[in-house]
């Protein structure tokens, strides 16, 4: 027994000792299970697509689910790199494209907008975690330049002819705070549902995912320029809960490769999220601006990384005393 306990001492000593390469944190969090999350904090928004716009919006998740999935197998065969669709990246990239159309989308332009967002914003650019865009966003950006009247229909709830009409943003009629949140209201399959999509993000938040610093930036910060810009005091939380400032908040501006690490990075991210979202939605050509904004501020990503770095602790050696 003493020996026993004996190797197992000499055991944690060795591991005490052993010197490795940084970071030195160890966590049982991996892609997969983030990415599993992920998946799972998506399916109220699903269920809710599904309730509103019909079996057609759950045949569109899948078939753009299936074209990620595909188009990051082939590709990564073609190029002989490791196959990594096991991660569920590609699963969960596939769902947010599907998540920016409308229900009337063509299958064939969602199994575009998918390859194109893993093979040419994702796998271009390194896979997973290399990515400087997020690759749905940029999806939805290059679907709409190239169909945008296909992009611009949006069918009514529960109409089962998939007849468009005017969603609020598009100068249709605004609508109620419930029918709002609850969902009752033309727009992208998965942006509907302001109740859904919260739903999701609780869990998110719970699982330790994501925090809300990028989401209460932008959502405050998209709430007070909407008063400033003249926006009725009662209609503020409506602006906030149509369109897709909610989804693009918890789902698409926390995607960890294109947004800032550091908190004050993650805080301005988001400010500046808010502000473009507002500026071109109430200022600009477009009846919607959260896809932009978002795409915008990841490109701005590095420099205001280069700006909120934390200070390194210590002090810096100037390059010529190094020489000396």
């Amino acid at each position: 027994m003493e020996n026993k306990i004996s190797n197992i001492d000499q055991q944690k000593l060795n591991e005490m000792l052993t010197v490795s390469a940084a970071p030195h944190v160890k966590t049982d969090k991996t892609t997969q299970k983030i990415m599993l999350d992920v998946i799972i904090a998506l399916m109220p928004a699903l269920v809710a697509a599904v309730y509103f716009f019909g079996l057609r919006a759950l045949w569109l998740v899948i078939i753009s689910v299936i074209a990620a999935v595909l188009a990051e197998l082939a590709f990564q065969k073609v190029v002989k790199k490791p196959v990594t669709i096991s991660d569920l990246s590609a699963v969960v990239t596939g769902i947010l494209v599907a998540y920016n159309v409308p229900v009337s989308l063509s299958f064939p332009m969602v199994i575009i907008g998918s390859v194109f967002a893993i093979i040419v914003v994702k796998q271009l650019f390194g896979g997973i975690g290399y990515n400087f865009m997020n690759p749905a966003l940029a999806a939805r950006a290059f679907i709409m330049a190239s169909w945008p009247q296909a992009m611009g229909s949006f069918p009514a709830p529960f109409s089962a002819d998939m007849v468009a009409s005017a969603t609020p943003l598009q100068g249709g009629t605004m609508p109620t705070l419930t029918n709002a949140f609850l969902g009752n209201l033309g727009g992208s399959i998965g942006e509907v549902s302001a109740l859904a999509i919260l739903i999701g993000a609780a869990y998110l938040v719970f699982k330790g995912v994501i925090n809300l610093r990028i989401p209460l930036a932008y959502l405050l910060t998209a709430a007070v320029l909407f008063v400033v810009t003249g926006t009725a005091i009662d209609q503020v939380t409506i602006q906030l809960l149509i369109g897709g400032i909610m989804l693009g908040a918890f789902f698409m501006a926390t995607d960890y490769s294109s947004t800032p690490v550091s908190p004050l990075g993650e805080i301005v991210f988001g400010v500046g999220c808010g502000i473009l979202t507002v500026l071109i939605r109430v200022f600009g050509p477009m009846p919607e601006g959260v896809s932009y904004s978002i795409l915008l501020m990841n490109v701005a990503t590095p420099f205001i990384e280069k700006l909120t770095k934390p200070k390194v602790f210590g002090v810096e050696v100037q390059k010529n005393e190094r020489n000396h």
